[in-house]
């Protein structure tokens, strides 16, 4: 019976259980609130994910730089593009989104209600830094964990061979939470299967009618993202047109949205790396690992933020400028964290609805079309990696070869 249910795709699996979730909330109405546990259980264990997969993922990210590349600054350059395309990511995120109506005839309500205090923009800045990183662990404080596991990654590069067996424990460890995601992702069809059956039993089917405009907001979002950003991009800093340089990543691009993970992609991506774009095969084979595990625009920029104010119109709750910055930094630095595994950006998105106050009930919903939106991100994703290889490799004088198609020499 198990090896029967695992050999159905994943995401079918959690469609299935959204379905059948409707169904027995419309058959059985309030009655299906019973089912309500299976949600919470799940949504318990995403809980306990988040604070050490956080911790570890983002050390390890940090530390995979280490010394092995001579040019330091090619690291720096690769990793602050990154960052540089992961806030512009949310910010069109958060734009896109807030231009969506979401808005539904009933509202939701959460199980457990929380006072939503959000302090002024200078004390949000002024809290980054932890005064005891003990109790920002044990409190779950995102914000704080995040700035000290980057201090704890750079520092550890920084001390170098003497903090070696520390950087071991430090991979270990997030391999062990890497697994664990692994093993909680898989209750995935159990929690939609209860919420949904509790929230269609409850308030009906007319909750699920944003749904689609949720979708389309995603899709918007990528795509102004790969055109404006990644081609301007190309075509200011890569020295080349971004007609021709969509034309040589389209097989990259195929294969991540139709597999919809950005490693499995990499083949591919690699061979329109040095080949079509002329990336040194030295500087390809760290910049698109790299790219793969911290470089996650879709995952952790555009779909963090766009999902944040998706689920606050569901629940009715407002969202002042406060909690759209809060969004926009949460969301740019939990890019680097967003992979691993399949399906973690759930587990990223958390950390987003958790600075802001925001139900993590409103997960199922999110959960039950995810393979439709993860297509989509990883396309962009790769997309980003692409980019990045050529316009730093360009910038360093990487490119093997220019033949191909330039930027017009009268190009404004």
């Amino acid at each position: 019976m198990l090896a029967f249910w695992f050999r159905i795709p994943f995401w079918q699996r959690v469609l299935g259980a959204m379905l059948l979730g409707i169904g027995l909330g419309v058959v059985f109405g309030e009655k299906a609130t019973v089912l309500q546990p299976l949600g919470t259980l799940f949504i318990n264990a995403i809980r306990m994910l988040v604070v050490p997969l956080v911790f570890f993922a983002l050390i390890t990210s940090i530390t995979s730089l280490g010394d092995t590349l001579k040019m330091k600054r090619l690291a720096l350059k690769t990793v602050g593009l990154f960052l540089l395309t992961a806030m512009i990511a949310s910010l069109i995120g958060l734009t896109v989104g807030s231009l969506m109506d979401f808005s539904t005839i009933t509202e939701l309500t959460t199980t457990e209600v929380r006072e939503r205090d959000i302090p002024p923009v200078a004390t949000v800045l002024t809290n980054l830094i932890p005064t005891n990183p003990v109790a920002a662990l044990a409190s779950g404080n995102v914000l704080q964990i995040i700035v000290f596991a980057v201090l704890v990654g750079i520092a550890i590069n920084v001390v170098g061979e003497k903090a070696e067996p520390m950087r071991k424990v430090m991979e270990a460890g997030a391999e062990i939470m890497y697994q664990i995601t692994r093993m909680v992702l898989q209750l995935t069809p159990i929690g939609v299967l209860g919420l949904m059956a509790w929230v269609v039993g409850s308030f009906g089917l007319e909750t699920l009618l944003p749904l689609g405009k949720f979708i389309l907001a995603i899709y918007i979002a990528c795509f102004i993202h790969i055109l404006f950003t990644y081609g301007g991009m190309v075509r200011l800093f890569g020295g080349m047109s971004p007609l021709a340089f969509f034309k040589a990543i389209l097989p990259a691009q195929l294969v991540a949205f139709s597999s919809a993970s950005s490693f499995g992609t990499l083949p591919v991506t690699h061979k329109v790396v040095t080949e079509d774009l002329k990336v040194s095969k030295n500087y390809a084979s760290f910049v698109l690992p790299l790219g793969a595990t911290i470089n996650m625009d879709g995952c952790g920029g555009i779909y963090p933020a766009i999902a944040a104010i998706f689920i606050a119109h569901l629940y009715g709750i407002p969202l002042d400028a406060t909690s759209y910055l809060l969004i926009a930094i949460t969301a740019t630095l939990a890019s680097l964290g967003t992979a691993g595994v399949p399906g973690s950006a759930m587990v990223m998105l958390t950390v987003t609805l958790s600075v802001v106050g925001l139900p993590l009930e409103g997960i199922a919903f999110i959960a039950a079309v995810d393979r439709i939106i993860d297509m989509m991100r990883t396309a962009t994703n790769v997309t980003g990696d692409t980019m990045v290889a050529r316009v730093v490799a360009h910038s360093e004088g990487l490119i093997e070869s220019e033949d191909i198609e330039p930027v017009p020499a009268s190009a404004s």
